[in-house]
């Protein structure tokens, strides 16, 4: 299953980095990938994965926003 947000806020590689880092750490999630350029991150996971922990982990990789879609 793959769900696709809009991370907002980032702005190098090294937030691209710490984004996919803790989204990976989610239950459940088995790829992230995250693209500085609009912000996109696809998250490829066996079962939904709830958005609020999704949110959470974005939150906790730096002050980024994230929104489904």
């Amino acid at each position: 299953m793959q769900s696709t947000y809009t991370v907002t806020g980032m702005t190098c590689g090294h937030c691209v980095a710490h984004v996919t880092e803790e989204v990976q750490a989610v239950p459940g999630v088995t790829e992230v990938e995250v693209t500085l350029e609009g912000g996109r991150m696809v998250v490829t996971s066996e079962a939904p994965v709830d958005f609020d922990a999704v949110k959470e982990a974005v939150a906790e990789a730096g002050e980024y926003a994230v929104v489904p879609g």
